[in-house]
């Protein structure tokens, strides 16, 4: 039997051991590597190169959103699930748009985790029921329903939603500098495109942008 190589993230240590500990249990799969930051989920898979990454929504860093287009764009040879308590029509939405292929609550983490990941590995899709229901209901109310505007969180770069996340986080230009690996004066530049971008003027108003956009939990 082929081994199947599996990375998870989330930012708290116990959801990790459980997981681990579902997914391990089956013949085969191994956890080869534990991430607390979509940053850190991004290099080891990029390293690594698992058949799944398991990710959590709210992490540091890099939210799982963020670090779901990352894995796409460079690892596209591994699928991604999305682990979360978010039970957002915009969330799946976006996360499907970023790149991933399956989106799983936590609360039935349980119940889906094995039947999605085995999913995944035969490359199809793969939802929580209640985010099934959800989607079809949005999908039986009409095309007028599903129609988007473009929100001004779908203007900015993925750098500027990375950049975002770190300030709203609370870090100063110098730790988003060393953070990206970028200059300070880079970083400065960012910060006031992102401001003049959003029309925002003060740090509450981008945590504010921040947390109705889903890019930091509150």
């Amino acid at each position: 039997m082929a081994q199947v190589r599996i990375v998870v993230a989330d930012d708290h240590e116990i959801v990790r051991r459980g997981l681990k500990s579902l997914l391990e249990a089956q013949p085969g799969w191994e956890v080869v590597a534990e991430a607390s930051s979509g940053r850190d989920a991004c290099e080891m898979v990029r390293e690594l190169q698992p058949a799944v990454a398991v990710l959590d929504v709210g992490m540091p860093e890099m939210n799982g959103l963020e670090a779901t287009r990352t894995i796409a764009r460079t690892s596209p040879q591994t699928q991604v699930l999305i682990l979360t308590m978010h039970e957002s029509e915009q969330m799946v939405r976006d996360v499907l748009d970023a790149g991933a292929r399956g989106y799983v609550l936590k609360s039935d983490a349980g119940r889906d985790l094995v039947s999605a990941v085995e999913a995944l590995l035969q490359h199809r899709t793969f939802f929580s029921a209640r985010i099934s229901d959800m989607l079809l209901s949005a999908y039986l109310q009409g095309p007028e329903r599903q129609a988007t505007t473009v929100t001004q969180r779908s203007r900015l770069t993925a750098r500027e939603r990375e950049i975002v996340q770190l300030l709203a986080e609370g870090k100063s230009n110098k730790e988003v500098a060393t953070a990206l690996n970028i200059s300070v004066k880079t970083a400065e530049t960012h910060r006031t495109n992102i401001m003049n971008k959003l029309d925002l003027h003060s740090i509450g108003e981008l945590v504010r942008y921040a947390v109705r956009n889903n890019i930091v939990e509150p």
